[in-house]
């Protein structure tokens, strides 16, 4: 692995994207353990919370598994599983001044080992999911007033989308990216909008 900010983008397909440009790599699960560890503590989280009543009477026990798992998918995640299925890793750090700064690290364009589309996918759609779900959790205690859960389905949230977040920034190559993607995206939304209507007037 080396580090990049930037140099990263071509690397690694988010979604369906850059997918002739992968045609030659292998579709095979590469690394059907580090797969089944990046969706096995998330799911899993999901799952005693949605039916942890048939499970134990115990808050305090289905809490504590709860938030026990949460953390040991946000380490695997950020650490090994997006390494090994993606070739992409972040961290955040804090620098003598106080000041933040994102780091990032991406297999180099030279490296031998090659992504597997079927890996990057099973990355990516466990990444963005599961974090829907928590989102959900949060709205539905609030709206049914189970305070008591309140505190782990935020913790579920924090957890999980922050290493979506230091994913996507990772995949992109930084907020100002971000930025640029999104202005491009709209631009050519607009665009499109502009011309068919023009070609309606005429």
């Amino acid at each position: 692995l080396i580090r990049d900010l930037h140099d990263s983008l071509g690397e690694v397909p988010l979604f369906h994207e850059d997918e002739n440009a992968f045609r030659e790599k292998k579709s095979n699960i590469k690394h059907p353990l580090a797969c089944f560890f990046h969706l096995f503590f998330r799911t899993s989280a999901i799952l005693i919370y949605l039916f942890c009543e048939f499970l134990s009477r115990s808050f305090i026990a289905n809490m504590v598994t709860i938030i026990l798992l949460l953390s040991c998918d946000f380490w695997t995640v950020k650490n090994v599983t997006g390494r090994l299925l993606v070739g992409l890793r972040w961290w955040n750090q804090v620098d003598e001044d106080g000041h933040s700064h994102w780091m990032f690290e991406s297999r180099s364009g030279t490296s031998k080992n090659v992504v597997s589309i079927s890996d990057s996918r099973i990355f990516w759609i466990g990444l963005i999911v599961c974090p829907l779900f928590w989102a959900f959790f949060v709205f539905s205690s609030l709206f049914s007033f189970n305070i008591k859960w309140l505190a782990v389905v935020i913790m579920g949230v924090v957890l999980q989308w922050a290493n979506l977040y230091g994913y996507v920034r990772c995949k992109v190559g930084g907020a100002t990216k971000l930025k640029n993607m999104a202005t491009n995206y709209f631009g050519l939304k607009l665009f499109k909008k502009v011309t068919l209507s023009s070609r309606g007037i005429q």
